[in-house]
């Protein structure tokens, strides 16, 4: 079921008032409950009302002011640190306004020049109807363009240049080990021949092979 929106005005119906603070009341001291038992946090709320000669506090008289005092033990500075009244919150929100809309200004008037560039090299000539403003605008654009693609041009040579160093190198210590390969090798071969390994090979003392040495 959707929830009708409520109107933020003053209600004029005294028994209808009530009933909403009551209710009001209620969700926003359950809704302190809660934040101060998920996120372990110290909170307080004193809650004044035209109906009741004393105000309603929460979680309690002496946990009000446990709350209080640790708030007055900080310095001026963090006791205003994120402290909005009426005239900064809405200074703040016009703020944050204005700068989303120069962002858009500025995304809208980047879309109107790409779109006068590309009429422009449709047409292989400057549309004459355009201001001077406008074609400043389309001046700059196009030398940022410009700037950009000749960064990644650079940035794509550069890495060219370094993958193939890195092949280069890579193709040169393989071709080394291959010759360090074929001198030991080589190298083996030479030792086996001047050693005469080839004369006699040795063998434990068996029944048919006098002194444990086979004859060549």
């Amino acid at each position: 079921m959707i929830r009708k929106k409520v109107n933020l005005a003053y209600i004029t119906n005294d028994s209808k008032r009530r009933g909403t603070f009551n209710r009001r009341k209620n969700g926003l001291i359950k809704k302190f409950d809660e934040i101060s038992t998920l996120c372990g946090i110290e909170a307080c709320a004193i809650i004044f009302s035209q109906n009741d000669p004393l105000p309603e506090v929460w979680p309690s008289p002496l946990g009000v002011q446990e709350v209080l005092s640790r708030f007055r033990s900080l310095s001026k500075m963090e006791q205003s640190k994120m402290m909005l009244n009426q005239e900064s919150f809405l200074k703040q929100k016009i703020q944050k306004g204005q700068e989303q809309l120069k962002k858009q200004r500025n995304e809208n008037k980047r879309n109107e020049m790409t779109y006068l560039m590309f009429q422009c090299l449709d047409s292989a000539q400057i549309i004459y109807t355009v201001g001077v403003n406008d074609l400043i605008a389309l001046s700059w654009m196009i030398d940022h363009n410009l700037k950009q693609t000749e960064r990644c041009i650079n940035e794509t040579q550069a890495n060219e240049v370094v993958e193939n160093h890195a092949e280069n190198v890579i193709g040169r210590e393989s071709g080394m080990e291959n010759n360090v390969d074929a001198m030991q090798s080589e190298h083996w071969s030479l030792d086996f021949t001047n050693n005469n390994f080839g004369d006699v090979l040795p063998f434990g003392n068996g029944d048919n092979v006098p002194n444990g040495l086979w004859p060549y």
